[in-house]
């Protein structure tokens, strides 16, 4: 049994894995509490045209994409604890320098440096999670894991506005920052078995940057990723042109107990027979809740959307993650969740800009009816994902 073992040598709950959920969580929480307020702190508090705001969302996103293929070789040449603990100083330092800047411009250098430490955090703490679930309890292990994301997807922003609007913005990066480094403290409680590091000799090859036998799956989460960006950027503000303002708050609330409801299952039926099992149906039900969020007149079938919607993209997320893992090799793990990773933020980030000139031209119900369409073709995209490199 390994020291850090709560049960059995086959337990998944151990000290390591509560540890780097605790600290995914609460990086988590601080990235989302500042993405869905800085935008608006830019146009209200600075003057800022809509075009500058959204800097804000795309330096620290392109930031994030431009770490991550370096990610795979310094793992490999520095271990997996020395660069998260690495990756949570520059995160958490970057949410302290927010305090004490006041202008645009450096806080565009501010949110760069912070999306560095954020695609450097989120490469090395599920590469360390792959490594140290059990290979029998995979699925399970990676659900549970992004189920931490889950949670801070939904705190974070609410924590972000109510104390935006009840507080102050200067309280707002105090709490943000507070986050990080109750994140790092957990990275700092990690502890991680030894690892051999990498020597090579001048001009020696390094490995490549990218991982090629999981470009399809890294396509096809983006192609979903694009249809949820959609409800990440606009399902607020469409839930007040429909009269809801007030119901929208538990939107991610209920999105969230149909996760906790469903991931243990979902999970274990992951493990005992195979990925299409789950991710099939899982579409179906997100292509549901996209078209009912459409046709949305209501606060019961506005739930209804959230349920559907929670249950479809919230199980397909870590699926995909899962297949990544199982379909690359374990040495390669930290490149190719980079490489996953960064081609689906190529599709968050478009799909918030695509679903922007959208609702310049049609409603946010026919966007919604859109994107439930699009969503169900994305039956055929798993359909040739999975054809060639076999997830079952």
């Amino acid at each position: 049994m390994h020291s850090n073992s709560l049960w059995t040598s086959n337990s998944l709950w151990t000290s390591n894995f509560l540890f780097i959920s605790a600290a995914n969580f609460f990086f988590i929480v601080a990235y989302f509490a500042l993405l869905v307020t800085l935008p608006t702190v830019a146009i209200t508090h600075y003057g800022s045209t809509s075009t500058v705001a959204g800097l804000f969302t795309t330096v620290y996103i392109g930031a994030a994409i431009i770490i991550r293929p370096l990610m795979g070789p310094w793992i490999e040449t520095y271990g997996k604890q020395f660069m998260l603990i690495v990756s949570l100083i520059l995160f958490t330092t970057a949410s302290f320098l927010y305090v004490f800047f006041d202008s645009v411009p450096l806080l565009l250098i501010i949110r760069f440096i912070h999306g560095l430490g954020f695609g450097m955090a989120t490469t090395i703490t599920v590469a360390i999670v792959a490594n140290i679930v059990p290979e029998s309890r995979k699925g399970e292990g990676m659900g549970y894991f992004i189920l931490s994301t889950n949670l801070g997807m939904v705190i974070g922003p609410f924590i972000g506005l109510t104390t935006l609007e009840t507080f102050s913005l200067n309280l707002l990066f105090w709490v943000s920052a507070f986050c990080s480094l109750v994140a790092f403290l957990f990275a700092l409680m990690t502890r991680l078995p030894k690892e051999d590091v990498v020597k090579r000799s001048v001009g020696e090859k390094r490995a490549a940057l990218f991982e090629k036998s999981v470009l399809r799956i890294s396509i096809t989460g983006a192609f979903f990723g694009t249809a949820y960006a959609s409800v990440l950027s606009f399902m607020a503000v469409f839930a007040v042109e429909q009269g809801l303002g007030l119901e929208s708050s538990y939107f991610f609330v209920v999105y969230v107990v149909i996760l906790l409801l469903t991931r243990p299952l979902t999970s274990r039926w992951y493990d005992q027979y195979g990925a299409n099992t789950i991710i099939f149906p899982a579409i179906v039900s997100f292509a549901i809740g996209m078209l009912v969020l459409g046709l949305t007149t209501n606060a019961i079938l506005f739930f209804i959307a959230a349920a559907f919607i929670g249950g479809g993209w919230g199980t397909l997320f870590p699926s995909f993650q899962t297949v990544v893992l199982e379909n690359s090799e374990p040495k390669r793990h930290p490149v190719a969740l980079a490489t996953f990773l960064s081609v689906f933020d190529i599709g968050i980030s478009g799909g918030s800009l695509l679903a922007g000139v959208l609702v310049g031209v049609i409603s946010f119900s026919s966007l919604y009816i859109f994107y439930s369409i699009y969503i169900a073709v994305g039956l055929g995209v798993y359909y040739w994902a999975q054809k060639k490199e076999s997830y079952v």
